[in-house]
């Protein structure tokens, strides 16, 4: 038991994600699945409701095409003067007996245009005279129709347009129908003198709205009396069904868009429409379960979320292992790291997001250690540069050397060059004596080595030709302090040893967003062993001239700082490369702004 309880703890977080993975996965599954179900049956009801309304309304406007059609022929058969004539005069000669049935037949045919196809029109007189107008859809004798039972509810119902059903029999040829008619009625008298059959069989009224039903989704058509005298459903046809005539009832007094209900054994939605000049209902009754089954199968659907549910615990059980195994070795790791070395990374194994974290955590100490190292380096650099810089602002030889070559001219009498030595001298110490973090404009720069070159050549005369290109879109830059012309020193005095006579050019212009600063002479050159390269740094063996280079460095950054080429008997080529600063952001510099930038290139902090 304590180890079981052992296990447990140690494995505390994977049983934890594990428990609530995987009741997670069978709750959603479980609630999806019914979710599902439920609302198809509902999107089901609802939208077979709207559509299959819609439907009984086309086939109920057929239905009424057909009654306006039969009321339009009643009406003229009628007022047709020469069918009652026809139909009343008694003892007609042969002769008379053919023209009259040709001339009823006329009349019928002109009134026939608006009826179904399949309808038949027949016109019975009280003298027992029949015209049937489709004999073969209906070839009934006069003597049988006359004392028929359509006939005799005609009779008591004089003044009515009945809708009756005949069911399949001897007089209509084995197939039901359903026969609208009419008594033709004496207006002065209301004596009955004939009768108007308009027959339609079952299976051509059929044709109304036979397209809109399908296997499950039938379509009834019930008369007053609760009997169905059609249906797609021919097994049902003739049979009386009041309880289906009391639903259509109540769900059209009701407006109610469908009601579920149990009939024939079986649940279904129903739905009706009235069609009262007909004394008939439209029902269409939908067999729920069978629809539903071709809708949504349950089973499928239930098998379905097991299979997923057990494909995705098998798959939250492997990740939730490995991921819980290697954040739990992480862990200790770095627990023990924290007790004993600090100085030893953790080991990158495991899972993608426990490498993904150790990788982040090595970096991370590698990173620490390194900024310790260069923001130590740095703050020595800083001390060392500033320092340096102090020193190297004034060098007392060129100072003392100044004031002697002065000396030696106001004893030779030339006044004036030592007035203009004196007068280039005095802006050199305001400019070497000021801050040495403060900048200066390029303009000023320029003007600081002209009284610098101006003294060397009176002390040396014009052996070493100065020459200088200043792209005028930088004179408004800033630069630091002395950054030129410590290189423009070491050409006078250490380039023309061997020469003694050359050339230096003092170029600056604006190059791909920086300010690029060069000092070319064209005397002895250097050897190859005076410049040292580490990585993209160089380091120079001149103590002036590496301080300029790391001092743009630890202001600016490592994209920044002193490129020096030289070749032997060819001369130097020094290029100082600065940041575009103007009047407004002088006194910023990239490290300032970049925190990240600053890290990396070691900058001040």
């Amino acid at each position: 038991m304590d180890r079981l309880l052992v296990i447990i703890r140690r494995n505390s977080l994977f049983l934890k994600m594990f428990l609530v993975m995987l009741l997670s996965i069978v709750a959603v599954s479980v609630l999806i699945t019914f979710s599902t179900i439920r609302m198809s049956n509902n999107l089901f009801m609802n939208t077979f409701s709207i559509t299959n309304t819609k439907v009984l309304t086309q086939i109920k406007q057929q239905f009424e095409n057909f009654s306006y059609s039969v009321v339009y022929t009643a009406m003229n058969v009628e007022n047709n003067g020469t069918i009652k004539r026809m139909l009343t005069k008694e003892n007609l000669t042969s002769l008379e007996a053919s023209n009259s049935f040709y001339t009823i037949e006329e009349q019928m045919e002109r009134m026939y245009y608006d009826h179904p196809n399949e309808a038949n029109m027949m016109i019975l007189g009280k003298n027992e005279r029949l015209f049937n107008m489709k004999y073969m859809n209906w070839p009934v004798p006069a003597d049988t129709l006359i004392h028929h039972r359509i006939t005799q509810e005609t009779r008591a119902h004089p003044k009515e347009i009945l809708y009756q059903f005949v069911p399949a029999g001897e007089i209509t040829n084995g197939k039901p129908m359903i026969v609208a008619t009419k008594a033709l009625m004496e207006r002065s008298t209301n004596n009955i003198y004939g009768y108007l059959f308009i027959p339609i069989r079952e299976l051509d009224l059929r044709t109304f709205y036979e397209g809109f039903t399908s296997k499950g989704n039938d379509v009834l058509v019930v008369n007053g009396s609760g009997q169905i005298i059609s249906s797609n459903d021919t097994d049902l046809i003739g049979k009386r069904e009041k309880e289906l005539l009391t639903l259509a009832q109540d769900t059209e007094e009701n407006s109610l868009k469908y009601k579920n209900v149990h009939v024939f054994g079986k649940d279904y939605m129903l739905l009706t429409a009235s069609l009262p000049a007909l004394d008939m209902y439209l029902v269409n009754l939908v067999d729920k379960e069978m629809v539903l089954e071709n809708l949504v199968d349950t089973k499928e659907i239930v098998l379905i979320s097991a299979a997923i549910v057990l494909i995705a615990v098998s798959i939250v059980f492997i990740i939730s292992r490995r991921i819980t195994n290697s954040l739990r070795r992480l862990v200790r790791q770095i627990s023990n790291m924290a007790k004993y070395d600090f100085n030893v990374p953790v080991d990158e194994s495991g899972g993608y997001e426990a490498r993904k974290i150790a990788h982040a955590f090595n970096y991370m100490l590698n990173e620490l250690q390194e900024h310790v190292e260069v923001l130590l380096k740095t703050q020595r650099n800083q001390r060392k540069a500033e320092l340096e810089a102090l020193q190297h602002q004034i060098n007392p030889h060129f100072l003392y050397n100044t004031l002697t070559s002065v000396k030696f001219l106001v004893k030779e009498g030339k006044k004036q060059e030592a007035f203009d030595t004196i007068d280039a001298l005095i802006p050199l110490l305001q400019n070497a004596l000021g801050n040495v973090d403060e900048t200066i404009s390029v303009e000023q720069e320029v003007t600081n080595i002209h009284n610098y070159v101006l003294i060397n050549q009176m002390r040396y005369g014009d052996r070493i030709k100065v020459n200088s290109l200043i792209s005028p879109d930088c004179l408004h830059y800033h630069l630091p302090k002395l950054v030129i012309q410590p290189f423009i020193e070491n050409a006078f005095f250490h380039a023309f040893t061997e020469k003694k006579h050359g050339y230096i050019q003092i170029m600056i212009a604006q190059r791909d967003d920086k300010l690029v600063c060069e000092v070319i002479d064209t005397g002895d050159g250097m050897k190859i062993d005076t410049m040292r390269h580490k990585g993209k740094r160089q380091l120079f063996s001149g103590l002036g001239v590496r301080n300029v280079h790391e001092r743009i460095q630890l202001l600016y950054g490592r994209d920044y700082g002193v490129e020096i080429s030289s070749e032997l008997k060819k001369g130097t080529k020094v290029k100082i490369i600065l940041p575009l600063l103007d009047e407004n952001s002088k006194n910023n510099t990239i490290t300032k702004n970049n925190p990240k930038k600053r890290f990396l290139d070691g900058g001040n902090f």
